[in-house]
Protein backbone atom coordinates (compact mmCIF):
# COMPACT_ATOMS: atom_id res chain seq x y z
CA UNK A 1 0.00 0.00 0.00
CA UNK A 2 2.94 2.27 0.43
CA UNK A 3 4.88 1.77 -2.26
CA UNK A 4 1.39 2.59 -4.37
CA UNK A 5 0.62 5.65 -2.56
CA UNK A 6 5.12 6.56 -3.41
CA UNK A 7 4.27 6.13 -6.69
CA UNK A 8 0.71 6.95 -7.58
CA UNK A 9 0.40 10.41 -4.93
CA UNK A 10 3.50 11.22 -3.75
CA UNK A 11 5.71 11.33 -7.17
CA UNK A 12 6.99 14.57 -9.11
CA UNK A 13 7.24 15.29 -12.03
CA UNK A 14 10.12 18.32 -13.51
CA UNK A 15 8.50 19.97 -16.24
CA UNK A 16 9.86 19.71 -19.79
CA UNK A 17 11.72 22.95 -20.81
CA UNK A 18 12.41 23.01 -24.53
CA UNK A 19 14.07 26.39 -26.73
CA UNK A 20 12.62 27.08 -29.93
CA UNK A 21 13.53 30.35 -31.87
CA UNK A 22 11.63 32.47 -33.85
CA UNK A 23 10.11 31.03 -36.81
CA UNK A 24 10.94 33.35 -39.07
CA UNK A 25 14.74 34.32 -40.25
CA UNK A 26 16.45 37.04 -38.16
CA UNK A 27 17.29 40.35 -40.63
CA UNK A 28 20.52 41.81 -38.98
CA UNK A 29 20.88 44.28 -42.04
CA UNK A 30 17.50 45.61 -41.49
CA UNK A 31 15.75 44.86 -37.92
CA UNK A 32 12.19 44.71 -37.04
CA UNK A 33 11.23 48.17 -35.78
CA UNK A 34 10.84 47.91 -31.97
CA UNK A 35 6.80 47.69 -30.03
CA UNK A 36 5.93 51.57 -29.16
CA UNK A 37 5.94 51.75 -25.81
CA UNK A 38 9.81 50.24 -26.26
CA UNK A 39 10.40 53.08 -28.89
CA UNK A 40 8.94 55.81 -26.90
CA UNK A 41 11.22 54.82 -24.18
CA UNK A 42 14.09 54.18 -26.14
CA UNK A 43 13.98 57.85 -27.87
CA UNK A 44 13.42 59.31 -24.34
CA UNK A 45 16.68 57.65 -22.95
CA UNK A 46 18.58 58.71 -26.14
CA UNK A 47 21.96 60.60 -25.38
CA UNK A 48 21.83 64.33 -27.05
CA UNK A 49 25.61 65.65 -27.53
CA UNK A 50 26.20 69.09 -27.55
CA UNK A 51 27.72 70.26 -31.08
CA UNK A 52 31.38 71.45 -30.84
CA UNK A 53 31.60 75.48 -31.25
CA UNK A 54 33.63 76.24 -34.70
CA UNK A 55 36.68 77.62 -32.36
CA UNK A 56 37.20 75.28 -29.58
CA UNK A 57 39.96 74.12 -30.46
CA UNK A 58 41.86 76.93 -30.35
CA UNK A 59 40.19 77.77 -26.82
CA UNK A 60 41.65 74.56 -25.57
CA UNK A 61 44.91 75.32 -26.85
CA UNK A 62 44.80 78.31 -25.67
CA UNK A 63 43.66 77.53 -22.05
CA UNK A 64 46.87 74.41 -21.56
CA UNK A 65 48.80 77.32 -22.48
CA UNK A 66 48.05 79.23 -19.35
CA UNK A 67 47.72 76.49 -17.08
CA UNK A 68 51.48 76.05 -15.56
CA UNK A 69 53.47 73.02 -15.85
CA UNK A 70 53.56 71.39 -12.16
CA UNK A 71 57.14 69.51 -11.89
CA UNK A 72 57.18 66.01 -10.79
CA UNK A 73 59.06 65.52 -7.38
CA UNK A 74 59.58 61.88 -7.80
CA UNK A 75 61.01 62.18 -11.15
CA UNK A 76 63.07 65.20 -9.84
CA UNK A 77 64.65 62.78 -7.37
CA UNK A 78 64.96 60.07 -10.04
CA UNK A 79 66.96 62.57 -12.42
CA UNK A 80 69.28 63.39 -9.98
CA UNK A 81 70.23 58.96 -9.73
CA UNK A 82 70.18 59.26 -12.89
CA UNK A 83 72.89 61.88 -13.00
CA UNK A 84 74.70 60.48 -10.58
CA UNK A 85 74.81 56.69 -12.66
CA UNK A 86 76.37 58.59 -15.61
CA UNK A 87 79.03 60.52 -13.57
CA UNK A 88 80.62 57.63 -11.47
CA UNK A 89 80.05 55.45 -14.17
CA UNK A 90 83.43 54.36 -16.45
CA UNK A 91 81.51 52.44 -18.83
CA UNK A 92 77.82 53.10 -20.23
CA UNK A 93 76.45 51.11 -22.76
CA UNK A 94 72.87 52.50 -24.59
CA UNK A 95 70.47 49.25 -25.80
CA UNK A 96 67.88 49.32 -27.38
CA UNK A 97 65.26 47.00 -26.31
CA UNK A 98 63.38 44.67 -28.54
CA UNK A 99 60.30 42.54 -27.30
CA UNK A 100 61.80 39.86 -24.75
CA UNK A 101 60.23 37.94 -22.15
CA UNK A 102 60.62 38.62 -18.50
CA UNK A 103 62.15 35.60 -17.74
CA UNK A 104 64.93 36.14 -20.51
CA UNK A 105 65.28 39.99 -19.10
CA UNK A 106 66.00 38.33 -15.76
CA UNK A 107 68.34 36.11 -17.01
CA UNK A 108 70.49 39.07 -18.50
CA UNK A 109 70.56 41.06 -15.65
CA UNK A 110 71.51 37.93 -13.41
CA UNK A 111 74.71 37.70 -15.53
CA UNK A 112 75.59 41.45 -15.94
CA UNK A 113 75.04 41.46 -11.94
CA UNK A 114 77.72 38.72 -11.33
CA UNK A 115 80.14 41.26 -13.68
CA UNK A 116 79.24 44.12 -11.14
CA UNK A 117 77.05 45.64 -13.56
CA UNK A 118 73.71 47.33 -13.70
CA UNK A 119 71.10 47.39 -16.65
CA UNK A 120 68.79 50.78 -15.74
CA UNK A 121 65.28 51.84 -17.85
CA UNK A 122 64.28 55.37 -17.41
CA UNK A 123 61.78 56.94 -19.21
CA UNK A 124 62.37 60.12 -21.60
CA UNK A 125 61.31 63.01 -19.34
CA UNK A 126 63.38 61.54 -16.55
CA UNK A 127 66.67 61.18 -18.66
CA UNK A 128 65.61 64.85 -20.48
CA UNK A 129 65.44 66.44 -17.00
CA UNK A 130 69.01 64.45 -15.42
CA UNK A 131 70.73 65.54 -18.85
CA UNK A 132 69.68 68.94 -19.39
CA UNK A 133 72.26 71.51 -19.38
CA UNK A 134 75.63 68.78 -18.74
CA UNK A 135 78.03 66.99 -20.95
CA UNK A 136 75.48 64.35 -21.79
CA UNK A 137 72.94 65.99 -23.60
CA UNK A 138 73.71 64.10 -27.30
CA UNK A 139 72.43 60.77 -25.12
CA UNK A 140 68.78 62.26 -25.53
CA UNK A 141 67.52 61.59 -29.29
CA UNK A 142 68.95 57.36 -27.96
CA UNK A 143 65.50 57.47 -25.96
CA UNK A 144 63.13 58.57 -28.40
CA UNK A 145 62.22 54.43 -28.25
CA UNK A 146 62.36 51.93 -25.24
CA UNK A 147 66.56 52.00 -24.07
CA UNK A 148 68.00 50.68 -21.14
CA UNK A 149 71.34 51.93 -19.89
CA UNK A 150 73.91 49.16 -19.21
CA UNK A 151 76.39 50.57 -16.14
CA UNK A 152 80.05 49.48 -15.08
CA UNK A 153 82.38 51.17 -12.58
CA UNK A 154 85.43 48.90 -14.68
CA UNK A 155 85.80 49.57 -18.25
CA UNK A 156 88.00 46.58 -18.75
CA UNK A 157 85.04 44.65 -18.61
CA UNK A 158 83.96 45.51 -21.81
CA UNK A 159 84.77 42.37 -23.21
CA UNK A 160 82.39 40.25 -21.12
CA UNK A 161 79.59 43.06 -21.67
CA UNK A 162 79.92 42.78 -25.57
CA UNK A 163 79.87 38.72 -24.75
CA UNK A 164 76.79 39.00 -22.82
CA UNK A 165 74.83 40.75 -25.68
CA UNK A 166 76.05 38.60 -28.07
CA UNK A 167 74.20 35.84 -26.74
CA UNK A 168 70.69 38.40 -26.38
CA UNK A 169 69.79 38.98 -29.65
CA UNK A 170 66.62 41.38 -28.48
CA UNK A 171 69.44 43.90 -26.96
CA UNK A 172 70.68 46.13 -29.53
CA UNK A 173 73.73 47.96 -28.78
CA UNK A 174 73.86 51.53 -30.46
CA UNK A 175 76.95 53.53 -28.52
CA UNK A 176 78.43 53.41 -25.63
CA UNK A 177 80.58 55.99 -23.33
CA UNK A 178 84.14 55.34 -22.34
CA UNK A 179 85.75 57.60 -19.33
CA UNK A 180 83.26 60.16 -20.23
CA UNK A 181 83.73 59.80 -24.26
CA UNK A 182 80.78 59.03 -26.68
CA UNK A 183 81.56 56.65 -28.81
CA UNK A 184 79.55 55.46 -31.43
CA UNK A 185 78.57 51.27 -31.71
CA UNK A 186 81.52 50.70 -34.41
CA UNK A 187 84.44 52.58 -31.59
CA UNK A 188 82.75 50.95 -29.21
CA UNK A 189 83.54 47.49 -30.42
CA UNK A 190 86.99 48.50 -31.32
CA UNK A 191 88.05 49.90 -27.98
CA UNK A 192 87.39 46.23 -27.27
CA UNK A 193 89.67 44.94 -28.90
CA UNK A 194 92.76 47.11 -27.69
CA UNK A 195 95.01 45.54 -24.70
CA UNK A 196 94.97 46.47 -20.73
CA UNK A 197 96.54 49.49 -20.01
CA UNK A 198 99.64 47.54 -18.39
CA UNK A 199 100.01 45.59 -21.86
CA UNK A 200 99.88 49.08 -23.68
CA UNK A 201 102.38 50.28 -21.32
CA UNK A 202 104.61 47.77 -21.91
CA UNK A 203 104.55 48.04 -25.27
CA UNK A 204 104.77 51.53 -25.60
CA UNK A 205 107.73 51.31 -23.43
CA UNK A 206 109.20 48.61 -25.52
CA UNK A 207 108.88 50.92 -28.66
CA UNK A 208 110.42 53.71 -27.11
CA UNK A 209 113.00 51.87 -26.10
CA UNK A 210 113.44 50.26 -29.62
CA UNK A 211 113.58 53.96 -31.08
CA UNK A 212 116.57 54.92 -28.79
CA UNK A 213 118.20 51.89 -29.41
CA UNK A 214 118.02 52.73 -33.18
CA UNK A 215 119.56 56.16 -32.47
CA UNK A 216 122.32 55.33 -30.47
CA UNK A 217 123.04 51.91 -33.57
CA UNK A 218 122.66 55.02 -36.30
CA UNK A 219 125.07 56.73 -34.51
CA UNK A 220 127.74 54.61 -34.45
CA UNK A 221 127.37 53.02 -37.28
CA UNK A 222 130.25 54.79 -39.15
CA UNK A 223 132.66 54.08 -36.31
CA UNK A 224 131.78 51.01 -35.98
CA UNK A 225 132.53 50.11 -40.10
CA UNK A 226 135.59 52.25 -40.18
CA UNK A 227 136.99 49.81 -37.40
CA UNK A 228 136.01 47.18 -39.19
CA UNK A 229 137.56 48.41 -42.20
CA UNK A 230 141.10 48.76 -40.33
CA UNK A 231 140.42 45.46 -38.64
CA UNK A 232 140.50 44.16 -41.88
CA UNK A 233 143.22 45.84 -43.29
CA UNK A 234 145.18 45.57 -40.39
CA UNK A 235 144.70 41.52 -40.84
CA UNK A 236 145.63 41.82 -44.81
CA UNK A 237 148.73 43.62 -44.34
CA UNK A 238 150.11 40.72 -41.82
CA UNK A 239 149.29 38.46 -43.65
CA UNK A 240 151.32 39.65 -46.49
CA UNK A 241 153.98 40.31 -44.38
CA UNK A 242 153.98 36.71 -43.16
CA UNK A 243 153.79 34.99 -47.13
CA UNK A 244 156.77 37.35 -47.96
CA UNK A 245 158.65 35.85 -45.25
CA UNK A 246 158.37 32.45 -46.02
CA UNK A 247 159.09 32.79 -50.32
CA UNK A 248 162.29 31.29 -50.81
CA UNK A 249 165.06 33.60 -51.07
CA UNK A 250 163.29 36.17 -49.13
CA UNK A 251 165.95 35.37 -46.26
CA UNK A 252 169.19 37.49 -46.10
CA UNK A 253 172.47 35.76 -46.59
Amino acid sequence: MSNLIHKSLLQSRSPLISFQRFRGKINIQRPRQPHYERARVLELVKPVYREPEFNAPCREADRNKSIKHIENQYEKIIAREVRNWLEHSQMIAFVHLNSIRQEDFFKVQVALHRMQMNIKIYSKSIIRQAVDGTKYEAIKPLFDAKTALILCPDETKIRQLLNVLKKTPQFILMAGIIQGQFLSKTEFVNFAALPDLTTARAQLAAVLDSAGAKIVSDLECHQNQLVTMLDSYVRLSGSDEKTSKTEPGSDES
